[in-house]
């Protein structure tokens, strides 16, 4: 588990180009505010839009999260409290006024941020 990216997945870094190319501006990593050891993918800070970019593993993706057979109750539990981190932060997020738009690893980075651009959009 040790090789795997902790940032700047391959998604990310193609959404991060559109949305650069298409003007927009932003900041990445940005800690969450009030809730320690967690950041937000690609922050919109002055228009309050967090955008959260989950691997399929790791959150539990409903069409594509898989479950590994050794040690098979600790992985379980692990991925359980993964998703409901990702529940905790995003009503965290949406207490603070944030728009948080979450998006999994297999979607079409033209799609994400096309949906992104309108979000900030309306935001301004």
């Amino acid at each position: 588990m040790s090789q795997q990216p902790h940032l700047d997945a391959s998604q990310e870094l193609a959404v991060r180009r559109i949305l650069h190319r298409a003007g927009l501006r932003y900041r990445v990593h940005v800690p969450v505010p009030g809730l320690p050891r967690r950041r937000i993918d690609i922050a919109f800070t002055r228009q309050k839009v967090a955008v959260l970019l989950d691997g399929c593993f790791w959150h539990g993706c409903p069409n594509h999260a898989t479950s590994p057979k050794g040690n098979a109750d600790w992985w379980r539990a692990k991925l359980e409290r993964n998703v409901m981190r990702d529940r905790e932060t995003r009503e965290h997020l949406s207490a603070l006024g944030w728009a948080v738009l979450r998006f999994w690893e297999h979607e079409a980075p033209d799609a994400v941020a096309a949906r992104v651009r309108d979000v900030v959009v309306i935001r301004r």
